[in-house]
């Protein structure tokens, strides 16, 4: 069976990939990919969309697996018109995504881009010139949008600094909407991308000197406002490992801002998340094999 595994991995991964009997092909390297589409049986798609077109261009493909959790790079009504069941991984990379959640939230807290920037520039001073800015995770309010997986591994790391934590859901609450984003000193995303969600949270209507980290989906956010509320100061910063744009073009505004840490989409990436991710895909395709039932199957 060709199974091929879309994603810039690293030669040993690369490697690792090979000997499980899986061909990995860059998503940048779109000759390859075109090369491999006709004969591919099985994909395991990361981050570059699987469109109707794609799918189009792979007339034996019977399974696209996600790596991760988000499908909404996967065009599920091309592939359920083609037969072709679409599988994701929920959980595979939550420890992972929480972990750097966390991290950004503390470097925004203590400003580590600009410390860091000062050090390297043998300018100490300038450090301490920050030091009325640095703060805390204890003691402040953390609001969580969405209250999956990742969110609620959060929740136990956040109250174990001494936060209080206030999340909303659909299904799960603690505080209504507008009271979570209106009070709270940080707001993280947790939500997929969806037509209901996208937008969905004004920074405007966020509270003045608060942070705003998103993990979850660039396009949950619109980011000319983002934009205006980290220029005037009405936010303090943000943490940002995802974007309403992928890749984040070299001349993108934010990047010009000091108080805005950036992540190049891989809060899930992690040796840990990649292993597992491995171990389950592959069964998926064992099953597939055998007739079985898939794990996980969205469509």
């Amino acid at each position: 069976m060709k199974i091929v595994f879309h994603f810039d991995g690293s030669e040993a991964v690369k490697a690792k990939v090979a000997r499980l009997g899986v061909e990995l092909c860059p998503e940048s390297d779109d000759s390859a990919f075109a090369r491999l589409l006709p004969d591919i049986e099985v994909l395991w798609h990361v981050l570059r969309p699987v469109t109707a077109e794609v799918i189009a261009r792979a007339p034996k493909l019977k399974l696209i697996q996600k790596i991760g959790s988000g499908v909404n790079t996967i065009d599920i009504e091309a592939a359920k018109r083609r037969g072709i069941a679409v599988c994701n991984l929920p959980g595979a990379n939550s420890c992972a995504v929480a972990e750097m959640t966390l991290l950004l939230m503390l470097a925004c807290l203590r400003r580590l881009r600009e410390l860091d920037l000062a050090v390297r520039a043998a300018d100490w001073k300038q450090g301490w010139k920050l030091q009325d800015g640095l703060g805390e995770l204890c003691g402040r309010t953390v609001g969580l949008l969405g209250y999956g997986a990742v969110a609620q591994i959060l929740a136990t790391m956040l109250q174990a600094m001494g936060a209080k934590v206030l999340y909303w859901s659909r299904t799960k609450k603690n505080a209504e909407l507008e009271a979570l984003i209106a009070t709270s000193d940080i707001v993280s995303l947790h939500l997929p991308l969806s037509p209901e969600t996208a937008g969905m949270l004004d920074v405007r209507k966020m509270k003045g000197g608060a942070i705003l980290v998103n993990t979850a989906r660039g396009g949950l956010v619109r980011e000319e406002f983002l934009l205006q509320a980290l220029k005037s100061g009405h936010l303090a910063a943000a943490g940002l490992d995802v974007f309403a744009a992928e890749p984040l073009p070299a001349d993108h505004p934010l990047l010009l801002l000091p108080n805005v840490i950036c992540a190049p989409h891989l809060a899930w990436l992690t040796q840990e998340t990649l292993e597992r991710s491995l171990v389950a895909a592959l069964d998926n395709v064992e099953r597939l094999k055998a007739g079985a039932v898939l794990r996980n199957r969205v469509a």
